[in-house]
């Protein structure tokens, strides 16, 4: 190889570097968008769980807390939370003041409590049994419902310390997923601007080989145009030498016979 095509071969080495570190930046973004999908997708399922849970928990909390201000009725008045009045509509107002009694809608939910389960239920399955029958009438046996209620609380602080460690396992997940998510937009800033500065790497190297083919064309051209003109020479120099003793012959005759015509002009006889 010739010096003078050495940056020829370098912007020929360059742009295939240049190529290759390219296509990995390229796999990397991609790779990049994947795995942010995944994290978004096991995010959002994440949080599904976690609704469900807190409203599955929420419902059995305020079950438990229904049927032991129910209890406390009976067995500890002093602790029992009576219900908030309902306020009447004008037409209830009314009919009431007529000394009539309004009648009071069952509160629906579970067993007429009015708590709802929040968690959905798929409309194939079959519809869930009625709630169990309650127990009899209530004794005055003080002791066992008041172990009744202290299980009832037990069983509410498990509810709420499962609801605690669930909203803070929530937080976290959430937390991190923003930190991927962060960390995912700075590599893609920096793999984009790094994939922008090697498509400029590889215009460069480009410029350079268009440059130097083009000179190594120019240069092609005129040497073989000095080739044709030392062609041309030596041909006639080939025709010169080879014609040399017949030219001095022809040469020689012609000399004398200007000669012989310059004296016959003078009156010279060559007879």
């Amino acid at each position: 190889r010739h010096r003078r095509d050495a940056p020829m071969y370098s912007a020929h080495g360059g742009i295939a570097a240049v190529a290759e570190e390219m296509k990995a930046l390229e796999a990397s973004l991609k790779a990049l968008d994947v795995e942010l999908a995944d994290a978004a997708q096991q995010r959002k399922e994440e949080h599904k769980v976690y609704t469900e849970l807190m409203a599955s928990d929420a419902a059995a909390k305020k079950l438990l807390e229904f049927a032991k201000n129910r209890l406390n009725q009976f067995y500890n008045p002093r602790l029992y939370k009576a219900p908030p009045k309902r306020e009447l509509t004008q037409k209830e107002r009314i009919y009431s003041n007529q000394g009539h009694e309004v009648p009071t809608a069952a509160p629906g939910g579970i067993a007429n409590t009015g708590i709802a389960v929040l968690a959905q239920i798929d409309e194939q399955k079959v519809a869930p049994p009625p709630p169990p029958e309650t127990f009899g009438a209530y004794t005055t046996k003080s002791g066992e419902n008041n172990g009744v209620i202290a299980m009832m609380d037990l069983l509410i602080k498990d509810l709420e310390k499962e609801m605690t460690e669930a909203k803070v396992g929530e937080e976290n997940a959430q937390s991190d997923y923003e930190s991927t998510v962060a960390d995912a937009a700075a590599k893609r800033k920096q793999d984009s601007k790094a994939l922008a500065n090697k498509r400029g790497a590889k215009a460069d190297f480009e410029t350079t080989l268009a440059k130097h083919t083009d000179g190594r064309a120019a240069v092609e051209q005129t040497r073989q145009e000095t080739l044709k003109y030392l062609q041309a020479m030596h041909a006639e120099c080939d025709w010169t030498l080879q014609n040399y003793d017949a030219r001095k012959e022809a040469r020689a005759n012609e000399a004398e016979q200007l000669t012989e015509a310059k004296g016959v002009l003078n009156g010279a006889d060559f007879s």
